[in-house]
């Protein structure tokens, strides 16, 4: 057995990467964040003409009908660019209706999916047509959307909304449905996070190699390359995790929930640890807005908390082993 990706994953993933990193650079980034819309609006053009919003939908829907590793790759290399994708949204969408999704769908998704609130954050296009939500602990709903308040938060490679949201909407699925949607959300957002850790991490290297103290580049310090190391030791397992994760959903493994969420969970630590070592490995460097690294430090900071905290990721995979009440 090959534990690898396939030739067609590997050409998915090389392509976006490609995409991305001619169509949204660090000008973008920064731009953006600042409040042009229309930078990111055109990048979504072009990821909906590469055809990523439509990865998960079947090809009777007019989608690409590939599995969630597919898209755990796809929204890996989102995260790497810092893109202000609306793909996560597009993915859950298409698994939780995929009668309702279409290219015109421009899905919003709580953050707050598996938790009650009636003000929920979130995350969604400027144009957003449907919004995707809970109420109460495993109450899955979709309805058009209802507007909403923007909101700037520390991540600002991302547009955020206060939507008000209502118990009154006829639920979507099962509780179990709704069980393996909020999985799949934790799972994706992990990728997000992979992607950015790697980044940080191949910006760091990229530094410590070029940067000079003392007559010698930095990379060649001990201390430096110890720093490299350590985030590079804990970042490839982090990988085959969320990759195995996607595979069990994919082959539906009775332990596929326990892995997303504890996914969600350990990259949140991992990418933690990244963001602030890799912003050490550039010294003071790291905290300018030349650099920008505190553009995918945020966005790492902002998924540690989405769809709910890591501890909360753990609490529901030992609830799912049976481990606690």
């Amino acid at each position: 057995m090959e534990f690898a990706l396939n030739a067609e994953q590997k050409l998915l993933q090389e392509s976006l990467k490609g995409f991305l990193a001619a169509e949204w650079t660090l000008d973008d980034v920064k731009a953006f964040a600042a409040g042009e819309a229309a930078r990111g609006d055109k990048l979504e053009s072009g990821l909906d003409a590469f055809g990523l919003n439509g990865l998960l939908l079947p090809e009777s829907a007019g989608g690409l009908g590939l599995g969630l590793l597919d898209a755990v790759i796809a929204q890996e290399q989102i995260g790497f660019a810092v893109a202000p994708s609306n793909f996560m949204a597009a993915a859950l969408f298409a698994i939780a209706a995929p009668v309702l999704a279409n290219s015109r769908v421009r899905a919003g998704v709580s953050s707050a999916l598996g938790q009650k609130a009636d003000a929920q954050f979130v995350i969604a296009p400027p144009e957003a047509t449907h919004l995707l939500y809970t109420h109460g602990s495993s109450a899955l709903r979709i309805i058009a959307w209802p507007g909403g308040d923007p909101l700037h938060t520390i991540d600002r490679t991302r547009t955020v909304f206060n939507v008000a949201v209502r118990g009154d909407a006829k639920p979507l699925a099962s509780s179990d449905q709704a069980s393996r949607i909020l999985a799949i959300a934790h799972l994706l957002t992990a990728a997000d996070t992979l992607g950015a850790a790697q980044a940080m991490l191949d910006k760091a290297v990229a530094y410590a190699a070029d940067r000079k103290q003392f007559g010698r580049v930095i990379g060649s310090f001990q201390a430096v390359k110890h720093m490299c190391a350590e985030m590079a030791a804990k970042l490839e397992p982090a990988r085959a995790l969320v990759w195995h994760a996607a595979y069990a959903l994919d082959t539906n493994d009775p332990e596929a929930l326990i892995m997303a969420h504890l996914a969600k969970a350990h990259l949140s630590e991992i990418g933690t640890f990244i963001a602030r070592t890799s912003t050490e490995v550039y010294g003071g460097m790291g905290f300018t807005d030349l650099v920008g690294l505190h553009y995918w430090y945020k966005r790492i900071g902002a998924n540690r908390q989405l769809f709910g905290s890591p501890a909360a990721a753990r609490e529901t995979a030992a609830r799912l082993q049976g481990l606690v009440a």
